[in-house]
Formats: C-alpha cells, structure tokens, sequence
C-alpha cells in the first residue's frame, strides 16, 4: 500500500518520511497515475478545506478513488458543524477535565498530530479526539468556565501550520502511525465490502440474540459482505468499513446515536440511520406524525404541566403515561387511580416538558409489522407477559424482565388490515428497519408504536422466513452500498 501525504505545496511538508510520499493537492487531482494506483492510502493536509477548494476535491476524489482519505470530505463537513462535534465528543467529558487540570489559563489549543500530542499528559485526550473525528492533523479549542472545561471547537489545521517547534514531534508521530498501519493485517480477498455490526456484550435484551447475530454474520459473507462486530470503543475504526448495522438499543442521548451520526458522516450506509432513531425515539413526534397523516392511533393526548386536568375527561381511567424516549416498556406507566396519575405524571414531567397519555386498550397481544426498505420482513404476534399487560415485564427497581411468547406468521396469515397499517406507518419515517406495533380490538386497528432497530432474534422473528431473513437483511446492505459505490465513482 502506497502513502500519500497531499499537501497545497510540497514546501509545506519539509518533513522526510520512509515509505512515505508527499504530493501536491494538484498534481493528485490531475495526474492519472494517482488516479490508477488501487492501493494508496491519502492523508489531506492541505491548505485549506472549505468547500469546493483544493483541498475539499483531494478528499472528494480520493473516495470515488477508493483511497479511503483522512479527512475523509464527510469529516470536512462534520468538523464544520460545532452542533456535531459537541454530539461525537460529548462522553470526553471526564477524560478532559483530567486532561486539562493543570492548566491555569481559562484558554487552551491543543494540537493533535496523527492522534499524539506533544505533552505526553494529553495524548490519551489527543487519542480519542482523533479516534472519533479521523484527521491527521486537528487543533482543539477549550474554554474554562468556574472550575469546568468546554470543547468549543476541533478544525483540522494543514502542515504549514506546524509550529517549528513541532516538526521533529509530528515526524516521530507520523512515522509510528503510518508503520502501525503497515503491520496491520490484511483483509482477506474474498469480501467486496466490510460490514461492522454494533452490539453491547452486556444488554441483557439485546436487538438480536447470539445465535441470530451468527446467522447475520453467515449471510453476510453469503453475499459477499467481511463482518466485525464492535463495541462501544470502536468509534474510531468506522471508517474501516461500508457499511453499519446496530443491533444494540439506539436512544438520542447515547452511544448508539453518536455512532450513527458518525457513521453517517462517513458515508457508510447505516441501520438505524439518525433520522430513525430520533424521530421513533420520540413518542411526542410520533404521536404528531399519526394524526398529521390520519393514521389510526389510540385516542391520544399531549400532556404538559397545564392541560393534567383534561386527561381523565379525554381518555378515562385507567390510562397509560410514556416519557416520550421510552421503549421496550420502560418508561411507561399505567395510572388506574386519580391519585396514581397525579403521581405518575408529576414524575414524568419532571424529565420532560411534554409527555404521552393514550387511552388504555388491554388485548391479548400485540401485531408487530417488521418493515424494511418499505417493504414488509416479518409479521409476528407478541403475547403479553405473564400476569402482566406488557409484552415486557421489568421486574421491580429493574431486577430482571420476563417476555411473553411470539408467534411469527405469514404475510399471507395476518391480517391484511394490520399489515397494509403497518406498511403505511413505518414508510412515514423513512426506508430502515421498523418494528410497528398494532393493537386489534372492537373492530379497531390502531398503531402504538413505531420502533427502530426493531428485535430480530432467532426463533421468534424468524420463524417463517427462517435463515432467508438474514439474507434479506444483508441483501439490502449489499445493494446500498453497490448504489452508493455507483453513486461516488468508485
């Protein structure tokens, strides 16, 4: 693998590595033999990044040249945006304040080169700032407000901006990444594209189980797709692949969706997108959403400090509450009293200023409608839990859970109301992986939820489609990726 170092001048970069060679941002823009080496690997540090410069188009064409660039030109745009740096970094929190600790002013840079800095107290910082926004060269900026550091901004910074002082330093730190990255192992011929799946070893309810995870994996490789499944400290590897699959439960305030933005921001295809997991991890938007589009719902009411009086007048007693990021049960109550659902929603406003109250509609079971690519995947049954009017039961204060049965049918068997409902449903939020869920009862089909990253375990799901819904699956990440490869040039 050839390594390219594209700078604005080749002046710019004084520096003599091995193995390693420096060009100009034209001279790889314009000649072919850039253009036809299959194995390079670009580090952009040119001049500046701004959109349609020099340096932008290095980044640009470097993917469509399948050279994998850092910065890649979704990280540009991503570095750009103060609102999604603070989202990717957003867990540094602790590790900054021990960073930053000695410092004495209420300002500070810190300049990062190839993930090390200069002060040897700061490479862990330095490490995880590079880890999660992937450019070779970055400078931070902090602020001190009372005892507490902020992260304003992190903007890449070209090698004309190397202090004198730094030269030698970013020598020895580039020198040691590129030789790490020689002594990694190559990935095998055979797989046209690698696909990272995202799981939490320690979820107790996971979105797929083990054996289901090893279907996904076998499938994958099926049709031509390398899996690895990563963890929660691997943000830093996705743009080592094309494609993510998160089957670990996505919420907006969490990991999962900063991987997802990330992901996004790379360019890979991903499922959950962050379009999904923010609108169906919001039941104030969903509730919103149903009746904009005359979408049959239970009789529902967006609940705030002033209107708690109209509750039992609109939908009765007993009557279910949901903070609107609820999921898999938690997070909703049920209020049978007056006195409970005071209770009940003084707590849940306490967390939001807006909340969910929907009518009761106690059934047997619920319809879920699994939805991908706007097309139906599965359709199962979920029983309640035992002695329980979930389908999920949390044991007290979270110790332990009991699930009802689920019984996977046909699209043939289920009812064509629930499963036409269901289609409908899930297309209002986009072309993912939706899990609907469908009460029946009075002659009524009503939608109660519509779910991201919707459960796909093996035995339950799966029951009718067998291993031919991991194929599917893996197929549409197949056929995105070729599309989006299409899309780029390369």
């Amino acid at each position: 693998m050839s390594i390219l170092i594209v700078v604005s001048n080749p002046r710019d970069w004084p520096l003599d590595l091995p193995g390693v060679t420096v060009v100009s941002a034209r001279a790889y823009l314009t000649d072919p033999a850039h253009s036809e080496d299959r194995a390079a690997k670009v580090f952009n540090l040119c001049k500046s990044y701004r959109y349609q410069s020099l340096g932008y188009y290095v980044s640009l064409l470097a993917e469509a040249r399948s050279h994998r660039p850092l910065p890649s030109a979704h990280t540009i745009e991503a570095l750009h945006s103060r609102a999604l740096v603070r989202v990717l970094t957003e867990d540094l929190d602790a590790l900054i304040q021990k960073s930053l600790a000695p410092i004495r002013s209420d300002r500070f840079e810190l300049s990062i080169y190839f993930g090390r800095n200069v002060a040897a107290r700061h490479d862990k910082l330095s490490r995880r700032l590079f880890d999660l926004l992937r450019a070779p060269l970055l400078r931070a900026h902090f602020e001190r407000h009372g005892d507490l550091w902020h992260l304003r901004s992190v903007l890449p910074i070209s090698a004309s901006d190397i202090p004198d002082s730094h030269k030698a330093f970013v020598v020895q730190a580039a020198g040691e990444y590129f030789s790490g990255r020689k002594r990694a192992p190559r990935r095998r011929a055979a797989p046209r594209y690698a696909l990272a799946i995202l799981v939490d070893p320690a979820n107790p309810e996971p979105a797929s189980d083990g054996k289901a995870l090893h279907k996904f994996e076998k499938a994958a490789a099926a049709v031509g797709l390398e899996t690895t499944f990563i963890t929660r400290a691997d943000l830093g590897r996705l743009n080592e692949f094309d494609a993510l699959f998160i089957r670990d439960t996505t919420f907006v305030n969490h990991y999962t969706y900063r991987f997802s933005r990330h992901a996004a921001a790379e360019g890979l295809v991903v499922i959950d997108d962050p379009e999904s997991i923010l609108k169906c991890n919001n039941k104030v938007y969903l509730a919103e959403l149903l009746a904009r589009h005359h979408v049959p719902a239970p009789r529902t009411l967006l609940v705030h400090r002033d209107n708690v009086d109209d509750i039992v007048p609109a939908l009765g007693l007993p009557c279910v509450l949901k903070q609107p990021d609820s999921s898999f049960g938690v997070g909703v109550r049920k209020a049978e009293t007056r006195a409970e659902l005071q209770a009940e929603v003084k707590a849940l406003l306490e967390r939001s200023e807006l909340i969910v109250a929907q009518e009761w509609l106690p059934t047997e079971y619920d319809w879920r409608v699994g939805v991908l690519d706007r097309r139906v995947l599965f359709v199962c049954r979920y029983y309640m839990a035992p002695g329980h009017w979930q389908i999920v039961w949390h044991g007290d204060r979270g110790q332990g859970y009991l699930e009802g049965p689920t019984v996977a049918y046909s699209v043939g068997e289920a009812p064509e109301e629930v499963v036409k409902l269901g289609l409908k449903a899930a297309n209002l939020i986009g072309d993912g992986l939706y899990g609907v869920d469908i009460k029946q009862l009075e002659g009524r089909s009503v939608v109660v939820e519509i779910n991201d990253n919707p459960n796909l375990d093996a035995g339950n799901e799966d029951g009718v489609l067998k291993d031919a819904l991991y194929r599917e699956v893996m197929g549409v990440f197949l056929r995105r990726i070729e599309a989006r490869k299409r899309g780029s040039g390369r």
